[in-house]
């Protein structure tokens, strides 16, 4: 599995990018209230990705051997984005209106931020 570490990390990376990245543009149409939002390749493709972000994810844990709830860094990023999903619904479909969607997408995005800074320090204490 460890031959396998470098290929691993850069498809982590990849989605990561990825993520936040069709995160950050369905935040946007959003708030533009973008037809686009709507369309069933808007509603699958993020699914797609998180899972391989994930499974990449728990994959490197075995191959580093840090675990969350064991290593600070790993608990701190499980915790966050765990807070991340639940706001990052709340901003793509489950506000009321569209002032909470807005603040909940920015908080959304604060927390995504929090969690890349934490993976690339591996200190759950960045700032």
């Amino acid at each position: 599995m460890a031959a396998f570490y470098n290929s691993l990390k850069h498809l982590h990376i990849i989605t990561v990018a990825l993520s936040g990245a069709l995160f950050f543009i369905r935040g946007v149409w959003m708030l533009i209230e973008s037809p686009r939002l709507n369309q069933r390749w808007v509603r699958v493709v993020p699914h797609v990705i998180d899972t391989v972000l994930l499974l990449s994810a728990v994959a490197l844990t075995s191959i580093i051997q840090q675990y969350p709830f064991v290593h600070a860094w790993l608990t701190a990023k499980v915790i966050v984005l765990v807070l991340y999903i639940g706001v990052g619904m709340i901003a793509i479909r489950h506000g009321k209106r569209k002032s909470v969607k807005a603040v909940a997408w920015i908080i959304a995005l604060l927390l995504f931020a929090y969690i890349v800074i934490v993976a690339w320090r591996h200190d759950p204490w960045p700032l």
